[in-house]
Order: structure tokens, then sequence, then C-alpha cells
């Protein structure tokens, strides 16, 4: 770690530092940490665990920059990173370093709620909705905006609720695709897919996961389309709607 934080310093040196490096700021950084945390995600699903090992290191060395970035700002360091993570842990697990009371999952998942509830307040945000990042996956964000209403009582009695509210706002987002309302259309969207992921919530998938795993598929599918439309020597640019059909169905099968 001492190596890694030095090799980190060194690239960031002003004199003697890799100029990209220097260059850097945490605005310019952040799209590259959130990118490494989906590889990390993809890394997990392939199974691969050399690849794990690299994409967890390639992770690690985003905070290692944003830390050094701060620290060069004097505003804190790696070390107190690592012991705000630490503390932070602790307080949250008094299960297991307080009382030592083993609880059930969902009696844990109350208390790290209410923990949280309490730490948010204590910066600052007090509101229900309040401290969910911007920065997440909109998919994400949607289900932790949910979830954070259903927790006062702001949610549908069961999914056959959540599922009768994407109909209705199919019906709206159809309803403004006919009126050539470009604004009411993207907003209607908006509203349907939100109601996707509520509905999802109360079948406890993980809408984020299911869109991804849907986009590896047509990913594989897609290539099997290419690997087939080559050996019949098709351009894909000049298939037909009927021929573009019978290779996806050839893809599936």
């Amino acid at each position: 770690m001492e190596a890694l934080l030095t090799l980190m310093a060194r690239l960031r040196d002003p004199e003697l530092g890799c100029p990209w490096d220097r260059a850097q700021d945490f605005s310019t950084i952040a799209p590259f940490t959130i990118e490494e945390a989906y590889e990390v995600a993809d890394a997990v699903a392939s199974g691969d665990q050399h690849r794990l090992r690299d994409e967890l290191g390639d992770l690690l060395f985003q905070v290692v920059f944003h830390a050094r970035m701060a620290q060069e700002l004097g505003w804190f360091d790696f070390a107190q990173v690592a012991q705000g993570l630490h503390d932070k842990l602790v307080r949250r697990h008094p299960h297991v370093f307080a009382d030592g009371q083993a609880d059930d999952l969902a009696d844990l998942q109350q208390k790290w709620d209410q923990q949280k509830k309490e730490e948010r307040a204590a910066s600052g945000q007090h509101g229900v909705l309040a401290g969910v990042p911007v920065g997440l996956p909109a998919l994400t964000r949607a289900a932790k905006l949910g979830r954070r209403a259903a927790a006062v009582g702001f949610d549908w009695l069961d999914a056959a609720g959540a599922r009768a509210k994407i109909g209705e706002e199919l019906a709206e987002a159809d309803a403004a695709v006919m009126a050539g309302d470009p604004a009411a259309t993207d907003e209607e969207l908006g509203d349907l897919l939100f109601s996707v992921v509520n509905w999802s919530r109360h079948l406890r998938t993980d809408a984020e996961g299911a869109l991804r795993a849907a986009s590896r598929k047509f990913e594989t599918r897609f290539a099997r389309m290419e690997q087939l439309a080559r050996q019949r020597n098709q351009a894909l640019n000049r298939l037909s709607a009927q021929q573009w059909e019978a290779l996806w169905q050839a893809a599936k099968s």
C-alpha cells in the first residue's frame, strides 16, 4: 500500500510526474471511477478470478488518485479515508462490536437503515430522500428512491399495484407520442421507466442488473447474427427486415 501511495505521489509530482496525471482533477477522474466500478461488476459476472483481481486494483487506484488530490489541497489523505471507513463499519455493526447480539437479517437491515438515517441527519440531510447520489445509474437511483419512500409508507400494497401503474404510464406515453409532443414524450417515458423499476423492486428483482443482463444477451445474439451473415455472404446494411428476423431467430436458437 505504501508503494502504491508513493507511486501516486510521483505521478502527480509537479516536476517529475506524468503530464496527464498532473492535469487531472476530481471532475475529470470521477467518470473513470464509475467506469472502473462497472468493470469490477463485469469481472464478477464473468467468474474470472484473475480479471477480478486486476479490476479491483484499478478501482483501488481510483480511490488512491482521489485521496492524493485531496491531500494536495490539504483536505485529507488516504489514511484518513481508511480510518473513516473503519470507524463507520464499526459504528454500523454494533451487533458485532458492541452488544454482541446476533439479529436476523431483517432486523439487521432495519438497524442499518436507521443508522444511515441518523448519519444523514447529523450531516444536515433531513429529508427522507436526502443523500441519494445523483451520479448513480438512473435505474439504481430510481430503485433507491423507491425504497426510501416505501420505508415511510409511500408505496403500493403489492406488486400488482405497481404493475397496474405501468399500464397507466404506458397509456400516457402513447398519448404523448400521438400528440407529437417531444417534451411530454420524454417525461412520460421517464415515468414509465420509473414505474418499471418500482415493479421490479416489489418483485425483489434488481432492475439495473436485469437490464445489464439483457444488454449482454443482446450483444451475444447480435454477434451471432454477424457471424451468420458473414457465413452467408450477407452485408448487414443491405438486409431486409425479413432477413434480419431470420438471423435473429437463428441466433436465438
